[in-house]
């Protein structure tokens, strides 16, 4: 099957008109790009790791109302607790008191919301499709999902990953290669750093390894980046970074504007935000939290606890933000949304000659 007889056939299968999706990035999601990208055409993303049931239903409510209601929610499988270490958090807060607040020691106490309790506002929900990062939905979650007629995509970081999410029967698999911005969506935490494979390399792969169909993400900006995905053997691709300069993600402008100015070699994947692995922009506060007398971050999600009053505090200063970007974050353009993903579409058929 050609690239683009593959991507038309994924459009035709979910509903879309490009097979173009916003990655659903936690907290640069807002409703008002994902309508935008939903109605060129494409998927719009919602990242809801850190949302409550209310605040699931209430996005998914407001996409509908101001789209036409192609979309997706994401959720983190949930990790094993962490083992706390007293002594170490104080390390950690010493360390972070020279960036902003002192956090408390409470902070190191933060949980993210219940998984079993977003999972109900997630089939209550009921969005076209439903995305699994981290690892993959209980099977009596996926059941229930079918039987709303949502279809399940999962999230893969190798070969492996992939198997067990076909095998547990997602539908589509997004292939997320070591260039992607966000957190790593490895299965086992402890893997993030040592598992780093390359989008050029995981693509194919799993095409080869899988029969459901590829989306592949991770550091795809442009026309280039989408025809070389689908010559892979994807059948559409997942965009995040590209899309953060856009007007409707509404992002921080010293975020936005460091965006446009970063090179590859720009970006780090660093724990020093949440304890678990992301790729952001290699700013003072990744660097020093990286360096070799440097105390190291607490495991997730206590170190997002102890880093919240900094990056509350933050003001507009990028140092102190938790500011994801892949390693294409450059190409992302201060383009409507909408316009933008048109215009990424149109130029990789004509790379594809379609």
């Amino acid at each position: 099957m050609s690239p683009p007889t593959r991507a038309r056939a994924f459009c035709d299968r979910f509903g879309l008109r490009m097979p173009i999706l916003l990655a659903p990035m936690a907290g640069a999601c807002p409703p008002a790009l994902s309508a935008a990208i939903a109605n060129a055409g494409g998927l719009g993303g919602c990242g809801a790791a850190s949302m409550t049931p209310a605040a699931i239903l209430a996005w998914a409510a407001e996409l509908r109302a101001t789209s036409n209601g192609a979309f997706q929610i994401n959720l983190w499988a949930p990790d094993p607790p962490p083992i706390r270490d007293p002594a170490h958090e104080a390390e950690v807060r010493t360390f972070l008191a020279g960036w902003g607040p002192a956090p408390p020691a409470a902070a190191g106490d933060f949980t993210p919301p219940d998984f079993s309790a977003q999972c109900e506002a997630l089939i209550e929900a009921a969005p076209p499709v439903a995305s699994t990062i981290m690892g993959l939905f209980p099977p009596e979650i996926a059941e229930r999902l079918k039987a709303r007629g949502v279809s399940w995509w999962a999230a893969a970081t190798t070969v492996a990953e992939a198997r067990a999410a076909e095998a547990a029967g997602a539908e589509a698999i997004i292939a997320q290669g070591m260039e992607a911005g966000g957190h790593r969506g490895v299965f086992e935490a402890a893997r993030a750093e040592a598992d780093l494979v390359g989008l050029f390399a995981l693509v194919p792969a799993i095409a080869d390894a899988v029969k459901v169909p590829v989306v592949a993400a991770g550091g795809i900006g442009d026309a280039r980046g989408i025809a070389a995905a689908l010559m892979l053997g994807a059948s559409a691709v997942q965009i995040g970074t590209g899309f953060l300069r856009c007007p409707e993600a509404k992002l921080d402008p010293a975020w936005a504007d460091a965006l446009a100015d970063v090179q590859p070699e720009g970006t780090m994947v660093t724990r020093a935000f949440s304890g678990r692995a992301g790729r952001g922009l290699a700013t003072a506060y990744v660097r020093a939290a990286v360096a070799p007398d440097a105390t190291s971050p607490a495991p997730y999600p206590v170190q997002r606890g102890l880093t919240q009053p900094m990056r509350d505090a933050a003001n507009g200063d990028v140092d102190r933000m938790q500011a994801w970007a892949g390693q294409s974050a450059r190409l992302a353009r201060a383009e409507p949304a909408g316009e933008l993903a048109q215009s990424l579409w149109t130029g990789a058929k004509a790379l594809l000659g379609a």
